[in-house]
């Protein structure tokens, strides 16, 4: 394959230059897949957005490339997951290796027949190619190159950036401004913020690899202490254009520069893969960070992405939380906006995302202490669990190269309203699963996909039985609700159509949904826009139903 060729973007001349002062609604510091999926995801409630970007491309080398099925469901609303998904590799299975005898495989197939795969590996710039292309198609986002954000303030009534361009420095106003600025934040060193947290002592060597010729295997490849890197792990995987992803301990007393020129980095390359043709794309050094700011709100700035927490890339848990923030944020920000709900509804926000990277950051940080053990007796435990999982299932639980992302529920939200009589079903606070459906509307009749049909506002899911099933009373204050000035619209869910119902009707024809919500006749799920479960009953009363709505949207206390 050709070298990716990197897409150059035109600065262009802005109002703001002129001495204009127009007020945005919310501005975007970072054109990357945060920014990007925010700003796509406002625009889907109707919130215009400014995005601004300080390069004039995407980013350099493979980056965040493991993209999660949650993180492909959210990106499916803008058009962008079959892209990723048909020029990606998509994966389920893994091998793990101690020396150089493989220890065991593991398989992330999903349960039921979900639309995406547990996993796309995908290099970010082009996820972040394809998001660009969604933007462009979006009337209510203008997305700004070659502008850095180098300074922001804001008081009680708006915030302010101070934005460097090529043509001079200006400042823009915005209601409210999302930081997805990355590691290196500049909206986070304007305020004087700084993360919380652990910085860990251990370098990678991290790189890109076009390999000429087919390898025996493409499943992902972990090793402990394998004979091309003694006392170390590594890490490769496939990824799109047919190139691999190669990850290397090195330990924390070395000579960075030196380990990142190409003739030492194809050197170890080719101990792992063999002495193949291959072109080395892309190298970098990190070290493990596992931090966060104690606040991810600040007034009218609210952080996201790398900006508000860094992980340890075992795991793919960075881009794909980051990906989460935006979805999180974005609908909340809607309401407030719209004057629909209270600005404390941002608070939780901070609450909600704030545990997600307090987990996620719990257990990458586990992951390392397991991959760079810094006691004997760390190590000698870590040594035992490799030796015993070759053989016996229990220690296999115990080994932990990397804990791959999953979304994060919500249990304990405050948005959240209680409910009895649950047992494994779809979690409160936890998404919704994307399972075949057939849509059965008035207008038509398709076959799809769950998370295809909802929409971008609260839903509600009644399981039935038949259309009789439905007190009268009941049915006029759904329909009701569904024309309120918030609306939930509700969506009943059978195994048959249902011809004359003024709802729509979702087929459940195998009983794969009622199976995943557990759901029994009368069993109502209130969906959040973010496709999150906000409530649960076994049996529905309007004015339950209601009230949950209020404090979904921040009006009640949990």
């Amino acid at each position: 394959m050709p070298p990716y060729a990197y897409p150059h973007f035109e600065f262009r001349h802005c109002p703001e230059l002129d001495g204009a002062r127009p007020r945005h609604s919310v501005a975007i510091a970072g054109g990357g897949p945060v920014g990007l999926t925010a700003a796509l995801q406002l625009a889907t409630y109707g919130i215009r957005t400014v995005v601004f970007e300080d390069g004039d491309t995407v980013s350099e080398g493979s980056r965040a490339l493991c993209w999660a099925k949650r993180s492909l469901e959210i990106l499916d609303r803008f058009g962008v997951s079959e892209r990723m998904v048909q020029k990606g590799y998509t994966w389920n299975a893994g091998r793990l290796f101690h020396g150089d005898s493989e220890v065991y495989r593991f398989n992330l197939q999903p349960q039921g027949q979900q639309k995406h795969p547990a996993f796309t590996n995908l290099q970010q710039y082009y996820a972040e190619e394809y998001l660009v292309a969604a933007v462009a198609r979006q009337p209510l986002i203008e997305l700004r190159w070659q502008s850095k954000v180098v300074n922001t303030s804001q008081d009680a009534d708006k915030a302010v950036l101070t934005v460097e361009t090529p043509a001079g420095t200006y400042k823009a106003e915005a209601d409210y401004v999302i930081a997805a600025d990355g590691a290196r934040s500049s909206v986070r060193r304007a305020l004087g913020l700084d993360f919380t947290g652990r910085v860990f002592e251990d370098h990678f060597l991290i790189a890109d690899v076009d390999v000429h010729a087919e390898l025996p295997s493409t499943d992902r490849r972990f090793w402990f202490h394998p004979s091309f890197h003694q006392g170390e792990t590594a890490l490769c995987h496939k990824q799109g254009d047919n190139q691999w992803r190669v990850d290397f301990q090195l330990g924390w007393d070395i000579d960075v520069e030196a380990e990142k020129r190409p003739e030492r980095a194809l050197a170890r390359v080719k101990a792992m893969l063999g002495d193949h043709p291959m072109d080395l794309t892309w190298v970098s050094i990190y070290t493990f960070q596992a931090r966060r700011l104690e606040r991810l709100r600040h007034g009218r700035i609210l952080f996201a992405g790398d900006a508000a927490h860094q992980v340890s890339p075992f795991g793919a848990r960075g881009g794909n939380s980051g990906i989460q923030d935006a979805d999180n944020l974005s609908w909340k920000l809607a309401l407030v906006l719209q004057g629909k709900a209270p600005d404390r509804l941002l608070d939780c926000y901070d609450s909600e995302r704030g545990y997600a990277a307090d987990e996620n950051i719990r257990i990458t940080s586990r992951t390392t202490d397991f991959l760079t053990p810094k006691t004997p007796a760390s190590r000698a435990f870590r040594d035992a669990v490799l030796q015993l999982a070759a053989e016996f299932p229990f220690a296999r639980a115990l080994v932990n190269s990397g804990r791959l992302s999953t979304p994060t529920i919500h249990a304990h939200s405050p948005l959240n309203t209680a409910s009895e009589g649950f047992g494994n079903g779809v979690a409160l606070g936890g998404p919704c699963p994307n399972l075949p459906v057939a849509a059965d509307f008035p207008s038509n009749r398709r076959v799809g996909f769950l998370l295809d049909v909802l929409g971008g506002g609260f839903q509600g899911l009644y399981f039935i039985d038949r259309e009789s099933d439905i007190p009268p009373a009941t049915a006029a204050a759904l329909q009701a609700l569904c024309r309120a000035p918030l609306p939930v619209e509700t969506f009943l869910v059978s195994r048959h159509a249902g011809a004359t119902t003024p709802f729509k009707n979702l087929i459940d024809a195998d009983g794969e949904i009622a199976m995943a919500f557990e759901a029994k006749p009368g069993t109502y799920y209130l969906l959040r826009p973010d496709q999150h479960v906000a409530a649960r009953w076994r049996a529905l009363e309007p004015s339950a139903l209601q009230t949950a709505l209020d404090r979904a949207i921040g009006k009640l206390a949990a």
